[in-house]
């Protein structure tokens, strides 16, 4: 956590976030569906957000900084990873077909809880992010659960030097004082030895969907969100007001500072040597009061080693459960005995793999547990 008083390098900072909006012009969603995602969209284009910042600190560290005149081929890899593509791992054609397993149809409103849902399932074909993505269900956070996962493969190693494909390129508001985020301690030399460090351990993006009030956000876990933002792990809350999703990144005040996803841009085809990446990087954003906040949220966290997840586990003790009468949420050691096992959740790390990738909408099973019980309106935008 760190209270920002240069104003350029906050927003150089807000910059260099990966900002994914409404597109136009992409080729049909399933052959003959969408062409744009504009009034659906805002949801899923929130979770790339959030996901890509933490494939950013997967494979760059959270010192790297966009500079448009600075060709960064793993950046390039990660961004092209994203884009409106059927054959993209992330892109908005892969995510609103795997919506269907989720009993949301293309072009359909996604919620917080379905959009994680989600990127859980799609994430196992990613082999060179090599991430776990765990989405902690019934308010529950269950330490055991999650080291079980990101422990399954010991010999695997990702080589986030091992850039093959991606797109070729090359190619810059107002400023927040004493704004609050998240910015990590490693530069991105230490990080990569903490890589070399921790392959037993597959990195972490832990996504905790919550219902905060019924139709307006309860004041009292105001701090605890603020807390969630400010911690280094932090990849940024997901969520936003009836009808408009957003990605919360930091807080000022009584006002969280987010991305945007409400602007329809044309399609950019990011194997073209020619094009640039200048939309994708928002230089304006948003203040919403926190009291302005739909109840149904999610909150992330990248965890690269396994200290990194004993200190988030340490530090949701120290700020976000033992200050609260009623926390956000629980955390347990060990999974209770009344929740259902998660071993769905480890057959799917284990079964998936890229090659499977073709058949992406087919993948079964990888809810598991709560997360197979839960309703999704429970969790909708409306």
């Amino acid at each position: 956590m760190i209270n920002f008083t240069d104003r350029d390098e906050l927003k150089h900072d807000v910059l260099s976030r990966i900002w994914f909006t409404y597109r136009r012009n992409f080729a049909a969603i399933g052959g003959n569906g969408p062409i744009n995602d504009t009034g659906w969209g805002c949801m899923l284009r929130c979770g790339q957000m959030m996901l890509a910042q933490a494939l950013i600190l997967r494979h760059l560290g959270r010192k790297w900084r966009w500079n448009p005149q600075v060709y960064d081929q793993i950046y390039w890899k990660v961004l092209s990873m994203f884009q409106d593509k059927k054959s993209s791992y992330y892109s908005i054609h892969q995510i609103a077909s795997m919506g269907d397993s989720e009993g949301k149809a293309v072009g359909q409103w996604f919620g917080p809880n379905t959009i994680a849902q989600v990127l859980k399932k799609i994430s196992v074909y990613d082999e060179w992010s090599n991430i776990v993505v765990h989405v902690a269900m019934d308010n529950t956070v269950i330490e055991s659960d999650i080291r079980k996962l990101c422990r399954l493969c010991d010999t695997d190693k990702s080589n986030s030097s091992d850039i093959n494909g991606g797109a070729h390129h090359k190619t810059d508001s107002e400023g927040f004082t004493n704004c609050t985020f998240n910015t990590g301690q490693k530069n991105q030399s230490e990080t990569r030895q903490r890589f070399m460090k921790s392959e037993r351990w597959k990195p972490l993006l832990l996504i905790i969907p919550l219902r905060l009030g019924l139709t307006d956000i309860n004041p009292v876990y105001f701090d605890s969100l603020k807390s969630c933002l400010g911690l280094r792990q932090s990849v940024g809350i997901i969520g936003g007001k009836p009808n408009h999703a957003h990605w919360f990144i930091g807080y000022l005040g009584e006002e969280l500072v987010y991305l945007d996803p409400h602007t329809t841009q044309l399609f950019v085809n990011l194997d073209d040597k020619s094009s640039t990446d200048d939309s994708y990087h928002c230089p304006f954003p948003g203040r919403m009061r926190l009291n302005q906040l739909d109840p149904s949220v999610a909150v992330g966290f990248y965890c690269g080693t396994e200290e990194d997840f004993d200190d988030l586990c340490l530090t949701f003790h120290k700020f976000i459960i033992r200050p609260c009468k009623n926390p956000m949420f629980e955390l347990y050691k060990e999974r209770p005995a009344h929740l259902p096992s998660c071993d769905s959740d480890i057959e799917t790390h284990l079964a998936c793999n890229s090659s499977d990738f073709t058949v992406l909408k087919g993948v079964q099973g990888a809810d598991g547990g709560a997360g197979s019980t839960d309703s999704d309106e429970e969790f909708e935008i409306l």
